[in-house]
């Protein structure tokens, strides 16, 4: 094995405990990962008794990031409809600052969400990550499910896959399914890989099924899942390791 590489300094903390206080395990099942060679520091693999510092060191644990810092934050907030993804309003509308306002830290929304909209939002001070992950050119995939008015015939997902126009250029969706239909109403299920502003409500209008309901289910490997309205939940270990490496995934220039 080689030594923790040049993240690790000569005067900083025991890696096994910093990789126990990250959640990752006992510090005896750290110790043993290490010894193992699956823990990564900067690159490099990891020797039994390595220090580093975790305001700066990059640890991996079978390929997968970890984060070591204790002062990152990251949460995910199901946002109710008519709250603004905003921390301030001068007009003195709801806003996310109603679920979040009382911690200490600075936080950043990834993808925001129109005020008429609900669902999953990430919040989080990792200013890097959430720069990665709103970037343009990155593209990470969000589903929605909208309810608009049925029928829902087979034709309108062929021509969102096959892409529509709008104002401001043609768009086009990854994925479409109808996940229920009513005699008047159904609830059907969009992926987009862009963030245009009012994209699905534009595009489901394009082919004539205006939008009365829209809720965002999932950003790239998170999922709202039965999580409440209003409130929120720190990000598993697994899901910030899936950002992480879709953020490293990133084209070049993303995080620039």
């Amino acid at each position: 094995m080689t030594s923790a590489g040049p993240g690790a300094a000569a005067e900083g903390i025991r890696l096994q405990k910093v990789l126990a206080a990250a959640g990752v395990g006992s510090r005896r099942a750290c110790e043993e990962l290490i010894a193992a060679g699956r823990v990564k520091v900067d690159g490099s693999v990891a020797e039994l008794g390595a220090r580093v510092d975790p305001q700066t060191a990059v640890v991996e644990v079978d390929g997968d990031r970890v984060t070591v810092r204790d002062d990152l934050v990251y949460l995910a907030l199901n946002k109710p409809r008519g709250v603004l993804s905003a921390m301030s309003d001068d007009r003195g509308r709801r806003t996310l600052a109603e679920f979040v306002g009382d911690r200490p830290e600075r936080l950043f929304h990834v993808g925001r969400l129109d005020n008429d909209s609900e669902g999953l939002l990430l919040l989080t001070n990792d200013g890097e990550l959430a720069h990665r992950l709103t970037h343009p050119s990155f593209g990470v995939q969000k589903t929605y499910l909208a309810t608009v008015p049925a029928p829902v015939g087979k034709a309108v997902g062929r021509r969102l896959l096959a892409g529509v126009d709008l104002d401001d250029g043609p768009a086009r969706a990854d994925a479409f399914r109808v996940v229920q239909q009513h005699e008047d109403r159904a609830i059907v299920e969009i992926v987009l890989h862009e963030g245009r502003k009012h994209i699905v409500r534009r595009m489901l209008d394009e082919v004539g099924h205006p939008v009365s309901r829209l809720v965002r289910t999932r950003i790239g490997p998170v999922h709202l899942g039965g999580q409440r309205a209003g409130t929120t939940r720190p990000l598993t270990r697994a899901e910030l390791a899936d950002l992480h490496r879709l953020a490293d995934s990133a084209p070049t220039g993303a995080g620039q």
